[in-house]
């Protein structure tokens, strides 16, 4: 009996200090990368108002596999009179993994600050400014007309973000 007590304390007070097993999850981190540029850098002339004015080359990895579409952003925080919108695209399909220079993905256009839908490159008025392209990757569609403004895209997307991405490149012009 007293071996018993012994080896059922022996148990207790090694149970009682392991450590929990760890679980090895995983964790699905979207990525937003580009050949043009890469985080924190100067985006070539040739995708501005002072070159081409194409948009880049942007790569897209990890989207998480329940996400049913992706909204692309493009805005530049340093503007004079407030955030101004580059670009704009949502309803893009969740299985997309490149958007071709030059090229609009498939989707769905939005309405950017020149009341216009597409790309329209960095053209800072002076100084370096920021330009955020943002991926988020959403659970459901967005049931919004082409042209929809940025505030009505966030609207729609609110409670809908499984995982976001950035890629923040500046442009002075010279």
């Amino acid at each position: 009996m007293k071996r018993l007590c012994i080896l059922v304390l022996f148990v207790f007070v090694a149970a009682c200090t392991a450590k929990p097993p760890t679980i090895s999850k995983e964790v699905n981190k979207m990525k937003l990368t580009s050949p043009a540029f890469g985080q924190e850098a100067d985006i070539p002339p040739e995708y501005t108002c002072d070159g081409d004015d194409v948009s880049p080359e942007l790569s897209i990895a990890d989207v998480p596999d329940n996400a049913k579409s992706i909204v692309l952003v493009c805005d530049d925080p340093d503007a004079p009179a407030g955030t101004w919108d580059h670009w704009i695209v949502f309803n893009i399909p969740a299985s997309t993994d490149k958007i071709a220079k030059g090229k609009e993905p498939e989707g769905t256009a939005g309405r950017n600050s020149w009341g216009k839908t597409g790309y329209g490159g960095p053209c800072p008025p002076s100084g370096t400014h920021r330009y955020f392209f943002r991926l988020y990757a959403l659970d459901t569609m967005l049931d919004l007309p082409e042209g929809a403004s940025k505030a009505d895209i966030e609207s729609a997307m609110k409670g809908h973000v499984l995982e976001e991405a950035q890629l923040m490149g500046k442009y002075k012009r010279g």
